[in-house]
This record gives structure tokens, sequence and C-alpha cells, in this order.
């Protein structure tokens, strides 16, 4: 298989908006946890909650951590490749190409069971609504 510059060029901006949005996430995480301080200062009553969405959010940070690590990765490869390309290393190109689509693919993944636990979180606050 022979791959143009333009192929993985055409990556660059889907990571670059995969990478503003888990920057999104990032920053949103962020305002949870100080709210949770805040809140954990505060009330003394709802600690076993508070410590359930503080694993929770230690979780989601790592992956949330885990994800930018591989679109980076990805971003790199992509990159590396379009070198690859213009130093006319066909081989090379296509097999780092193939790198950076799979490092794709596992930020990908990360991301799905990011917004999974997010999810649970926010079942943990219905929950104790429900039974309050």
């Amino acid at each position: 298989m022979e791959i143009s510059i333009n192929t993985p060029a055409l990556l660059f901006p889907a990571i670059t908006l995969l990478m503003l949005a888990y920057t999104n996430r990032f920053l949103a995480l962020a305002t949870l946890i100080r709210n949770l301080h805040t809140k954990w200062k505060q009330i003394h009553e709802e600690r076993e909650i508070i410590k359930e969405q503080i694993k929770n959010l230690r979780r989601r940070l790592m992956l949330v951590k885990q994800m930018q690590a591989a679109g980076i990765i990805s971003f790199f490869f992509c990159v590396l490749s379009m070198l690859f390309v213009y130093l006319e290393h066909q081989t090379w190109a296509t097999g780092i190409f193939g790198a950076s689509l799979i490092s794709l693919l596992f930020s990908l993944g990360l991301s799905l069971n990011e917004i999974y636990i997010s999810t649970r979180a926010l079942e943990i606050e219905l929950k104790d609504m429900e039974e309050h």
C-alpha cells in the first residue's frame, strides 16, 4: 500500500478536535473535584457518597490522562508518517500511519470507558436523591 502525504494529514483536524474534547473533559473533571472539595469541607453527613464520587473521579482522571497520551501519540505518529512519506520511505510511512490509527482507536476506547464511568457518577447522585 502506498500512501501520499495527504493521507496522514487527513487525521490532523480529527486529532486536534479530539484533543480539544479531551481537554474540555479534563476541565470539567477539575471543576467537579473543586466543587466536591468544597462540599467535603462543608457537609459531614454525606461523606460516604462523596467518597464514592472521589473514587470515581480518580479513575476518570486516570482515563483522561491516558486518552490524552494516546491522542498525542497518535498525532506524533501521524506527523512522523508524513515525514517518512516526505523522505520517500513508504514502508515506514505506512507502518507508522497504521500505528497512528491504532493509537487513535485506543484513545477512543478509553474515551468510551470514561463516558461509562461518568454516567455511573451521575447514577450515584440520582440514587442519593431517591433515598432522601
